[in-house]
């Protein structure tokens, strides 16, 4: 992939800068999951509106909904970014920029896309909302915005291509076109109807960027859908970060963590594995954590496996009855080059359909009956 995003590079070195200046405030921002869609769409958008905004008005500065540290999380935007060669140095995360100061100084100006209800911890900044591009259920939120582009599309990338193709189409170049494609074709399951996610408007914007970006879009959507699962440049704590939920209970918290690989290739990369998952218990407070493997192996089988880690002897005792008794299909293994192997239980999974999804019930009501002794 050799497109390049010159235009939009300098956009975003520059929109780095005005955030610091005197009249920062117009931020363009993406939802909390801050995916591939919400990434695009935020600077895209913000290089559109920043190419329409009226002589005078403040700079727009598109943000990242995530802190930097979790950008790698995201694997298939570090590829897709890599590739296009986008300056990720020259973007602003959210930890970067005080929004709260903005909104306290009385100069922050919202423009929300790929979502249409902040989230909780940012419903604070709702007064300062003046614009939404979104392609989820309209929430009926924010009267105030203008433009409220809110359209049940497969992707908010689709609306941003539609407004820049429209008003400003000498922005997208190869590279902004292969952005939005990439996106658009994540989002829908490359256009596949049997999805249920496409939209003949996704259709018509991925076939007009197809022309500018010059890519095989097969090929383009098989890398990105490869790349969005291929963990294997992360460690320890960001395969655990990646896709980590917790749930409180009375007597102690516990989380868990689906992981896009094998034990066997998890313990080769890290030995430690035991101190690593006790680094992440203890940094969040857990009484317990599991880690649920879930990757196809060699064959092209899919495979799951079960990492169950809990500090306290009592609770490890009633958890692991529950999990050995109940539908799982568990059988205990011990994979060689593990670091202190006895203190981690680790299992086969046999049956596969059981997900973190249907687990998570069952070792609510055993974490609640027992809790940590």
């Amino acid at each position: 992939m050799t497109n390049h995003v010159e235009t939009l590079n300098i956009y975003l070195k520059q929109a780095r800068v005005n955030a610091d200046g005197a009249d920062a405030g117009a931020i363009v921002i993406g939802n909390e999951a801050a995916d591939l869609d919400s990434m695009v769409s935020a600077i895209l958008y913000g290089l559109f509106a920043s190419a329409c905004r009226a002589s005078g008005a403040p700079p727009v500065i598109p943000v990242v909904n995530c802190p930097r540290s979790d950008f790698a999380l995201r694997t298939e935007a570090v590829y897709l970014f890599a590739a296009l060669g986008v300056d990720v140095d020259a973007l602003l995360f959210i930890d970067e920029i005080d929004l709260e100061a903005l909104h306290r100084a009385g100069r922050l100006r919202l423009t929300l896309v790929d979502h249409n209800i902040l989230s909780a911890e940012q419903e604070k900044y709702a007064n300062a909302v003046e614009a939404i591009i979104d392609h989820h259920t309209d929430a009926g939120l924010y009267g105030q915005a203008n433009p409220r582009g809110i359209e049940p599309v497969g992707s908010a990338a689709t609306l941003v291509a539609e407004a820049m193709l429209r008003d400003r189409p000498a922005l997208i170049d190869a590279g902004a076109a292969t952005l939005l494609l990439g996106t658009i074709l994540l989002d829908t399951v490359n256009l596949d109807p049997a999805a249920k996610r496409v939209t003949a408007k996704d259709q018509e914007m991925a076939a007009r960027l197809g022309e500018v970006a010059g890519s095989d879009a097969d090929a383009l959507f098989a890398t990105l859908e490869a790349e969005k699962f291929n963990v294997s440049a992360l460690g320890t704590d960001d395969l655990l970060r990646k896709d980590y939920k917790a749930w409180d209970t009375p007597s102690g918290t516990y989380g868990m963590s689906t992981v896009l690989t094998s034990l066997e290739k998890w313990i080769a990369k890290d030995p430690g594995l035991v101190a690593g998952l006790d680094a992440f218990l203890r940094s969040r407070g857990l009484a317990c954590l599991l880690a649920m493997m879930a990757y196809t192996d060699a064959g092209g089988g899919f495979r799951r496996e079960l990492a169950v880690y809990v500090p306290d002897p009592a609770l490890a005792a009633g958890l692991t009855a529950m999990l050995e008794t109940g539908d799982l299909g568990l059988s205990p293994i011990r994979p060689g080059g593990l670091t202190d192997p006895e203190q981690v239980m680790l299992f086969t999974q046999r049956n596969t359909s059981i997900s973190r999804k249907k687990l998570q019930p069952q070792l609510h009501r055993s974490f609640s009956n027992q809790g940590p002794g």
